[in-house]
Order: C-alpha cells, then sequence, then structure tokens
C-alpha cells in the first residue's frame, strides 16, 4: 500500500482513497482520474468538495501541477 498526501488538508492517505489529477508528461493535457496510470506530474485530494475547495483556494493545485489552468472549472462537473 503506497500512501500519498492530500493537497487540500494535508493528510496522508493510501493512494486508493485519494482522488489522482495529473498533468501528462507529453501533451501537458490535465487528466482526471481515481486510477489513472498516466504518466507526468501528479496530485491526490480527498473524494470531498471541502478539500477541492482548500487546493483550489490558494492555487495549491496549480502550483503542484506547475500549471496556469483553470482546474475549477474542470473539477466543478465531477461526481465524488
Amino acid at each position: 500500500m503506497v500512501d500519498r498526501k492530500c493537497v487540500g488538508c494535508g493528510k496522508i492517505k493510501p493512494r486508493e482513497e485519494l482522488l489522482k489529477i495529473t498533468k501528462e508528461y507529453k501533451s501537458g493535457k490535465i487528466v482526471i482520474e481515481p486510477n489513472s496510470k498516466t504518466f507526468g506530474r501528479s496530485a491526490y485530494f480527498c473524494y470531498n468538495k471541502n478539500c477541492q475547495e482548500l487546493a483550489l483556494k490558494k492555487n495549491k493545485l496549480n502550483r503542484v501541477l506547475k500549471t496556469s489552468e483553470d482546474l475549477k472549472g474542470l473539477l466543478d462537473g465531477r461526481k465524488y
């Protein structure tokens, strides 16, 4: 079991309990998949709206993924 840190709340949890967001290495496209095997820079957060809001609030998610893309627009359509 591999543990990862939530970008929103900062808690360390098993990878299976977190949503993975990846910026693809070659294309720079943002991929949002819980079980993604996509290669690139990744960030994780808990499956709750509170952690999502915390991750977006101070651009934590953008800093981790090193992107200036509007991630709020991508995440708003997701169901948790």
